[in-house]
């Protein structure tokens, strides 16, 4: 995918969550016990927690599946992997609640395997990710560092301040997939506008508009977002609550989850190959 970064122009500008009761907390009483039996689960590869289907060689070695994929021997013994089920420490880990892998990075809680997949990909203490469209940046960190790195990496995306703004998206004719970025700030938050044109089947493209804040999914849901097409006595709205920078875009755009819309409709408000998007920041 090519990428282009709009030069917006500014128009004027005005003026908890319920724990599930399979998780606990790190310090409860039984933390202690359940700590020394995950660590038995640990991988001699890459330290992280061998989860059921358990597979062991024959000297009864653990490795846990994704290492597992990668070797020829067993990491421990150099025996053969084969195939043989753990039956037991299969039952063991499913009385066990192991921590949160984001725990270096400061979650607390620790629960059963069935669930530590899902805890984790939405886990508040998950690395963000670079918000930026697109997969040529593969930066990673916390919040708090997500605006300096873009600052500091991303220096042609226009930042324009107030809560009414014009995101301009130049050259929308432009071929293939294109990528047009820009940020908002407001109310003490900065928003990331993203204007995405894809190629879909038999060369019909189709435009994919949505608003994400540069925060947690906790602070997204004290806003919401218009995005407004205007021109020739035609108007075009859509209204939602920004997504969260942890969960990105992708999906919202999968989903059609964000404002959408085809080359035809946007060249009813296109003015010259550039497309002007009224975007309109409140706080619920």
């Amino acid at each position: 995918m090519s990428n282009k970064t709009n030069n917006p122009k500014r128009r004027e500008v005005t003026g908890s969550s319920s724990s599930n009761s399979s998780i606990s907390s790190v310090g409860a009483g039984d933390n202690g016990i359940s700590a020394d039996l995950a660590s038995l689960f640990e991988c001699p590869v890459c330290f992280d927690y061998v989860l059921p289907p358990i597979l062991q060689c024959q000297s009864g070695h653990l490795v846990c599946t994704s290492c597992r994929s990668k070797l020829t021997c067993c990491p421990t013994c150099r025996g053969s992997l084969g195939n043989i089920r753990n039956l037991a420490m299969e039952k063991v880990a499913s009385n066990v609640k192991f921590p949160c892998k984001h725990s270096n990075h400061g979650c607390t809680v620790s629960l059963v395997y069935t669930e530590k997949t899902e805890h984790e990909e939405a886990c508040e203490f998950r690395p963000y990710l670079c918000p930026c469209p697109g997969a040529s940046c593969k930066w990673q960190g916390s919040l708090d560092y997500v605006m300096p790195h873009l600052m500091m990496s991303h220096k042609s995306i226009t930042t324009l301040q107030g809560e009414d703004i014009v995101f301009l998206a130049t050259d929308i004719n432009l071929p293939g997939a294109v990528d047009w970025v820009m940020m908002q700030s407001c109310f003490g938050h900065h928003f990331m506008l993203v204007l995405e044109k894809q190629e879909k089947y038999d060369g019909h493209q189709q435009f994919y508009a949505i608003v994400q804040l540069i925060g947690s999914r906790k602070e997204a849901e004290n806003f919401a977002y218009r995005l407004e097409l205007n021109g020739n006595r035609r108007r075009l709205t859509w209204e939602a609550m920004p997504r969260s920078i942890h969960e990105g875009v992708a999906s919202a755009i999968l989903n059609s989850d964000c404002l959408v819309f085809d080359t035809s409709i946007a060249q009813l408000f296109a003015d010259n190959g550039n497309l002007g998007i009224n975007v309109t920041i409140s706080v619920v």
